[in-house]
């Protein structure tokens, strides 16, 4: 007899096949609940995983985009015609045109002939009736820094006295608004690469595409693919009334977005384009945008001057964001197993049912467990009684098969 621990015993025991016993619950309840949960959970898989969130894709979210814009459009303001020149302010601030980020000033309170001297304050905080309230540091919403003298602002008030650019800005007055710039036009080009894929691509329609840039203007329907954009519209496609905005000012956002399927043909990659409002609420407390910037001269007799300008404008932020995906073999297969392997939910809730909840709990518990003793351990011959009910409460009923180690019970 060969020992346990000979090497042919090991070999033999290493090369031995194992399989699980099956145990077959002839139950309507419990099978329709099995079957429910795995058509579910196959459902989700299919349906949301697979088809709506593409897992069998690698996904590249890094995105490199370019953008260069250009506005025209003549408008009248002051009784001057002013060009793009003229309303996309100040360079040296934004650096403009051409860039992502642009203004398009539609209301100005102009300040001339300022000068460095002493002059009265024009806010109305620094109205005073004597010198002594005027004293203190100076406040850093003033025009300039207090020298402590209450002077004669107007025939009916006084007012502190500053040094500083003189005479001071009045930011209260009543100017009008350049409605034209509701009809200028904005040309968007924007290149995209994914780097993961090497897939490179722009906005602009290619030649052949029957778009042409001198005629079309964008539409979300009509013209969804139109890189040349009127302002009017982008502030109505953002919720906004543009004679409101403009009075005002604000900052509003054009978000193109790239979501493509590599998987399809080159020319299915296409951006999407979307409007929204970005510095808040329309009546939000210091709601609008607006800035100041001045223009700096000298008089033949060396004196400087200084123009000083307060400008309310509509703020456009272009904003590129994207993802692509494409085929690949380890998320397919990834996911796949993950699908088969959540089909197990299933035996899980059912095995929890039949356990705890069915009529004939023990029954099953007997069929699906066996308790093996520990080697050597003595054993006690089964009772005749037992053997003649089966062990199993004496169903008459089950049936055990001789070939696949499958018990088939009926509940």
């Amino acid at each position: 007899m060969p020992c346990p621990c000979s090497p042919a015993r090991w070999l033999r025991d290493f090369f031995s096949y194992e399989t699980p016993k099956s145990v077959v619950v002839k139950s309507w309840v419990v099978g329709v609940v099995n079957r429910s949960v795995q058509l579910l959970i196959l459902a989700y898989f299919v349906g949301w995983v697979f088809i709506h969130e593409k897992a069998y894709q690698v996904r590249d979210t890094v995105i490199e985009s370019s953008v260069v814009t250009k506005v025209k459009g003549i408008g009248r303001y002051a009784g001057r015609v002013l060009d793009t020149a003229d309303y996309v302010t100040p360079p040296r601030v934004t650096s403009l045109q051409g860039t992502s980020v642009f203004v398009v000033v539609t209301k100005q309170i102009v300040t001339e002939n300022q000068t460095q001297g002493v002059c009265p304050e024009s806010d109305p905080t620094f109205h005073c009736s004597a010198d002594r309230d005027c004293q203190g540091p100076s406040p850093v919403s003033g025009s300039g820094v207090l020298t402590g003298r209450c002077i004669r602002y107007n025939g009916t008030l006084r007012s502190c006295e500053i040094r500083g650019w003189c005479p001071a800005e009045v930011d209260t007055v009543d100017v009008p608004v350049m409605m034209e710039a509701e009809n200028f036009t904005l040309l968007i080009k924007n290149s995209i690469r994914f780097p993961l894929f090497g897939f490179e691509k722009a906005n602009l329609p290619p030649p052949g595409s029957g778009v042409s840039l001198s005629r079309c203007r964008f539409h979300p329907e009509l013209a969804p693919l139109c890189p040349i954009l009127r302002l009017g519209d982008v502030v109505r496609l953002a919720g906004q009334d543009f004679p409101a905005l403009a009075t005002t000012g604000g900052v509003l956002g054009i978000k193109i977005g790239w979501v493509c399927d590599l998987d399809r043909a080159w020319e299915r990659c296409q951006p999407r384009y979307s409007f929204t409002r970005l510095d808040g609420r329309a009546h939000a407390p210091a709601s609008g945008y607006n800035f100041r910037h001045a223009r700096y001269y000298r008089w033949p007799n060396g004196s400087e001057h200084r123009t000083l300008t307060k400008a309310f404008g509509i703020r456009f932020d272009v904003l590129v964001y994207g993802n692509a995906g494409k085929f690949g073999i380890v998320p397919t297969l990834i996911n796949t197993v993950a699908a088969f392997t959540s089909i197990g939910v299933g035996t899980v809730l059912c095995d929890i049912i039949l356990l705890n909840f069915l009529k004939g709990a023990d029954h099953y518990k007997a069929r699906k467990f066996e308790e093996v003793p520990e080697v050597g351990a003595p054993t006690s011959p089964p009772s005749p009684s037992a053997s003649a009910r089966g062990g199993l409460g004496g169903c008459s009923r089950d049936k055990q098969s001789t070939d696949s180690g499958t018990f088939s019970l009926g509940l």
